[in-house]
């Protein structure tokens, strides 16, 4: 299928697009835009595993602030630049070199629908978790994590839907913002995020405010608003109501089994292992959105159940029947290491298949020789 997407943000417009149309031109015609992709992944999750070893339980920037070295914020600030720039390029760059495929196209919305969580994820070490003072609590960043990845899931579903990917509005402000913040904090400092700053309100409430509203009453809208246009159009590509909300099923399942364990969890194990347990949460959404991608992509239906669910179901039983007693937390990490793993061996395998269907390589722009 032709790749069709449609940009309406003016922060992207009027001043993003012409940056990254001056950088492109730096980068050698030779490079694969996947190359360009999958260096702006990497150093994403370079940053995270870097905030992680100085902040693992989210508790550096309440407790004892400088406890990350203010050269971190600032590379957080590098990176997350970079990545942002990398993954606003490598369209462009395959279309300069005539590159462009469908293994690009997932391979970009794929480690996009993973990057999400990640960002929000390092992000959460800049606030630092509720110590009765300042900071939020690991359910609101739970609460939080989840309504970003609904929205990305949104944008998917909306293309699953109507064959036209609408950037939503949010995903350049953010990145501005977490730019912004990672200077702020360089600059100033984490104690800055821990006065108020207006009426008694904190800057993390605001940032939290402003996601929920953008979420539900400008992105959320406006993808009910583009289907809607398109069924009066007759250009929707699913005609049942059941087929169109098909996709939505393992995910709102995936985040009602999710969230039955952080409440009913006899260990609360999201207060104790808040990190281990929120990437998983970002890896298996990130695995039922690649899901959906493939399936927007290939015109396939979608499965009911993700197989996912049925381990985790599982495991939540287990844990919330107080079976696991005290190995919850092992159970987690071990849960948490096979879904990572299953995450980038689905990546792994579908890169291959379609680098052999398509007769291209994933890294380079050779032709592959025919055998």
């Amino acid at each position: 299928s032709q790749y069709s997407a449609v940009d309406t943000n003016p922060l992207s417009v009027y001043i993003m697009q012409p940056i990254w149309n001056k950088i492109i031109k730096i980068v050698p015609l030779w490079i694969a835009p996947n190359l360009l992709t999958f260096s702006g992944f990497v150093m994403i999750l370079v940053n995270y595993f870097l905030i992680s070893f100085y902040d693992w339980d989210y508790t550096a920037s309440g407790t004892s602030p400088g406890l990350v070295p203010t050269w971190v914020w600032l590379f957080s600030a590098f990176t997350t630049f970079c990545a942002y720039a990398l993954d606003s390029i490598d369209g462009k760059h395959a279309r300069r070199t005539q590159s462009g495929t469908p293994l690009g196209e997932l391979f970009d919305h794929g480690l996009d629908s993973w990057a999400t969580s990640i960002f929000v994820l390092s992000f959460f070490s800049v606030c630092s978790r509720d110590n009765g003072k300042t900071g939020v609590s690991v359910y609101t960043m739970y609460i939080y994590l989840s309504i970003v990845l609904f929205n990305f899931m949104c944008s998917h579903w909306e293309k699953y839907n109507t064959g036209v990917l609408f950037l939503p509005w949010g995903y350049d402000i953010s990145q501005v913002v977490l730019i912004a913040a990672y200077l702020l904090t360089g600059a100033v400092g984490v104690e800055v995020w821990q006065k108020p700053f207006l009426f008694g309100y904190y800057i993390t409430d605001a940032l939290v405010i402003l996601l929920i509203g953008f979420s539900l009453f400008l992105s959320f809208p406006q993808t009910l608003y583009n289907i809607h246009r398109a069924h009066l159009k007759k250009t929707l590509k699913n005609d049942s109501l059941y087929e169109g909300l098909l996709p939505l099923v393992s995910p709102f399942l995936l985040f009602v089994l999710l969230t039955v364990w952080v409440v009913f969890s006899p260990g609360n194990i999201l207060a104790k292992q808040p990190r281990l347990f929120l990437w998983m949460v970002g890896v298996a959404f990130s695995n039922v959105t690649c899901k959906v991608i493939v399936c927007q992509m290939s015109s396939t239906r979608p499965e009911l159940f993700h197989w996912f669910l049925f381990p985790l179901a599982l495991v939540v039983y287990a844990a919330i029947s107080g079976l696991l007693g005290w190995m919850e937390e092992a159970v987690l990490a071990v849960f948490t290491a096979l879904v990572t793993a299953a995450h980038v061996h689905y990546g792994v395998c579908v890169g291959r298949q379609l680098s052999e269907h398509l007769n291209i390589y994933i890294f380079s722009l050779k032709k592959r020789v025919q055998e």
